[in-house]
């Protein structure tokens, strides 16, 4: 097994937990797309989402892998994309067309020009960014996608905005040279039944038509709307360029989401999870019946009890709200979660799981053996979603790629 690491690898230190990401699941969760779109190129183009340290994972360890193999790299923060370019000058690799969807700053905006890097327009408060940009006597112009808001209710110009407070984009063309649009599905993910999807399909491609109108180029915008959810299964919407982020990970938007996709392409596609969690055991021992685990006393042993103790907890991204309802993988069995979960702490009944008190290593999330804890599991027994669960995975923690 290759093993890349930052900030070392799981064999470090005894009493520690990490991440494991899979290269092999991330390669194929690409491959994944790119069939539903049959080929790359400027009638489709596959863009992935890495914001949010690549939604837990890791932007360090995903970067490199999906690099060379999509066409479009989305992120929210600036400083986030311009690791991209930092990454390619290291590597001497051909830069990939990189676009910021969050806020940036007009001195941010001149970085990111010089960098050749995209952003999204999706209010008058860029007109801030116009005199700032002229100043800064670019060699061309901020390349930018415009916003059109068609239902979220979040950034982006309404229809009723459009055309009138994208006027300044007109007089603006020499710093800022308008690319494409984009917009944001609502409710997609939670349904099977798309009508409000449709009816923002129909909005966005009103929105375009004022707004290519308005510009007068005469120029193609490249168009993108679908996240993961709608790339499987709103065909209409995968336009010019798709914005995958949770399914690149090998993780489904929904259930909502997979009964739709075996009813649109006849079959489920198989998506691999990259990330696994796993933890080495501080302390393994025997309680005795009637004793008392963890704070506030909420668990009690029923029976002479063998538990491990892990140092990982809430400051780790374990859910607190799993306290009670969780179960761990030792040696492929499953091992519940005893009182509450702590700060630095779990304590897990591993009676049934080891014959004796060495030291033992827990799968957090991931598969060991048959078994397996999904991060939509994990998210259950937190009363959440998994999108919290692996977005909020410490940065300090360690990740390893395996291939």
């Amino acid at each position: 097994m290759h093993v890349e690491s930052i900030g070392g690898g799981p064999g470090d230190a005894a009493h520690t937990s990490w991440l494991e990401l899979s290269a092999g699941a991330l390669r194929h969760n690409v491959e994944v797309f790119r069939a539903l779109e049959g080929g790359k190129g400027p009638s489709g183009a596959l863009g992935v989402v890495l914001k949010g340290n690549a939604y837990g994972h890791g932007l360090s360890q995903v970067l490199p892998v999906v690099h060379g193999r999509v066409d479009i790299l989305y992120f929210i923060a600036p400083q986030d994309a311009l690791r991209v370019r930092e990454h390619e000058r290291a590597q001497g690799l051909a830069p990939r067309q990189v676009v910021v969807l969050g806020a940036v700053a007009p001195e941010e905006a001149v970085v990111l020009a010089r960098e050749g890097v995209e952003v999204v327009v999706a209010d008058r408060g860029w007109e801030a960014a116009v005199p700032v940009l002229r100043a800064a006597r670019l060699a061309r112009p901020l390349r930018v996608h415009v916003h059109i808001d068609t239902g979220l209710g979040r950034e982006g110009f309404t229809l009723e905005q459009l055309p009138g407070e994208t006027r300044f984009l007109v007089d603006a063309r020499d710093v800022l040279e308008v690319v494409g649009g984009l917009s944001h599905f609502a409710n997609t993910e939670d349904v099977t039944e798309q009508g409000y999807a449709l009816a923002q399909v129909d909005a966005f491609e009103t929105g375009l038509g004022l707004l290519s109108a308005q510009l007068g180029t005469g120029r193609v915008l490249q168009r993108h709307i679908a996240a993961s959810a709608a790339t499987l299964v709103l065909p209409r919407a995968r336009y010019e360029a798709r914005r995958v982020g949770i399914s690149l990970y090998g993780l489904w938007p929904s259930a909502e989401t997979r009964l739709s996709a075996r009813l649109v392409l006849g079959e489920v596609p198989s998506l691999r999870p990259v990330l696994s969690w796993r933890c080495g055991s501080q302390v393994v021992k025997w309680l005795p019946a009637d004793a008392y685990v963890g704070y506030g006393c909420t668990y009690r042993t029923s029976e002479p009890t063998r538990i491990a103790v892990l140092p990982v907890g809430y400051y780790d991204g374990y859910p607190r709200l799993a306290s009670g309802k969780a179960h761990v993988l030792v040696n492929g069995r499953r091992c519940a979660v005893l009182g509450r979960v702590m700060m630095n702490h779990l304590i897990v009944d591993v009676t049934r799981a080891t014959p004796d008190e060495r030291p033992v290593t827990a799968t957090l999330l991931g598969r060991d053996g048959e078994e397996s804890i999904t991060a939509e599991a994990l998210a259950g027994w937190a009363q959440t979603i998994h999108y919290e669960v692996v977005t909020r995975l410490g940065a300090h923690l360690r990740r390893v790629v395996a291939e």
